[in-house]
């Protein structure tokens, strides 16, 4: 007996847009089994874990803190993904536009100026752009797999922060810690009011806005979109693959490089060691979870950013690891992806073909 898939004629619209409803449900109910096995009552760990984030004023300043950076990352992903490129280094971006953003005030930090945090946003998008470019350019000169070479680089990135933080970038007075001198004045993003909900929460909007109109309403956008599901019709009309690819990057790594700067300029503050609890990586989820669609993304990142809140508030309250927040998440991607292949495939059950050997 053998397991082979067949591709459906016609795939289901109604399930595509109910699979990750599903993908969501299997992931609660299995979180119900793993608190259950660990001895806790899977009805209150799974309400600490979900509903508890959402319940208070504080907690939904918070929710909106986690989610921003991650609709920020994931609808340039969409993007990128919409034209089958597999950016998968948006974490690497994510810490090199927080690097180049912060050069600014670390380098200057007697500069307060209006202008200086408009500069170190643009150098942070700039930051992700240049980070992004190098596989861009190694797929379309060398023809180079980007998801080995984004992935690569998101290490080289962190490794470097790590570096700078230790070394040239420590905060002299900062008592020999490892991480850079605070941002503040001009050098600090705008919060609203009292609360930590940063001028980061209104990028991500404008972004979700912006790419939802320009993907749906656009040339470029059919371009990108053409250039994904039929590169040869695109080849046909005239849609060029290498700038598709150049312009995918630069908007991916361009977002991420905005969501790291926004980051380490609002609730961070400074530069440390570890600025990002895995972003990069969660707005894939994000980004799959929407269906790569800007406005969908934006409720992914709602959902996700539950997910972190409810693995910090389960910690203290349930006193499990902080993995389980990762593990959520990546059974999630594992079960969007799962549904995705059953909704264009069918499980088609034969018998194995032996070869009957003759005599000559």
């Amino acid at each position: 007996m053998r397991l082979a898939l067949e591709r459906r004629p016609e795939q289901s619209r109604t399930m595509t847009v109910v699979s990750p409803l599903i993908a969501i449900a299997i992931t609660v109910l299995v979180g119900a089994i793993v608190f259950s096995a660990r001895g806790l009552d899977p009805l209150h760990a799974l309400y600490v874990y979900f509903v508890e984030p959402v319940m208070t004023l504080w907690s939904l300043e918070e929710l909106a803190v986690k989610t921003a950076p991650l609709v920020l990352i994931g609808v340039g992903l969409a993007v990128c993904f919409r034209a089958n490129l597999w950016n998968i280094g948006a974490e690497g971006q994510f810490t090199a536009g927080a690097l180049a953003g912060a050069a600014i005030p670390i380098m200057f930090p007697e500069w307060q100026s209006p202008a200086a945090l408009p500069l170190m946003l643009v150098a942070g998008v700039l930051g992700g752009i240049a980070w992004a470019a190098v596989p861009a350019f190694l797929r379309n000169r060398f023809g180079v797999n980007e998801i080995l070479t984004s992935l690569m680089l998101v290490y080289v990135a962190q490794y470097l922060l790590d570096w700078l933080v230790r070394g040239p970038w420590r905060d002299p007075d900062g008592y020999n810690f490892p991480e850079s001198a605070n941002f503040e004045g001009w050098h600090a993003l705008p919060t609203f009011g009292d609360g930590r909900v940063h001028l980061g929460a209104v990028f991500a909007v404008v972004a979700v806005v912006v790419l939802f109109v320009f993907m749906s309403r656009t040339l470029k956008g059919f371009e990108i979109r053409v250039s994904g599901e039929a590169p040869r019709a695109g080849g046909f009309g005239g849609f060029s693959r290498p700038r598709t690819v150049w312009f995918c990057f630069a908007l991916s790594g361009g977002l991420a490089g905005l969501a790291g700067l926004c980051e380490v300029t609002g609730p961070v503050g400074q530069l440390q060691p570890i600025i990002s609890p895995g972003y990069g990586f969660t707005a894939i989820i994000v980004a799959f979870l929407g269906r790569l669609n800007p406005i969908v993304v934006l409720l992914a990142g709602i959902v996700l950013g539950i997910s972190y809140l409810g693995g910090e508030a389960a910690q203290i309250e349930l006193g499990v690891s902080d993995k389980i927040a990762q593990a959520f998440q990546g059974l999630l991607l594992f079960l969007i992806l799962a549904c995705d292949t059953l909704i264009r495939y069918r499980i088609r059950i034969g018998r194995r073909e032996t070869a009957v050997a003759t005599d000559a």
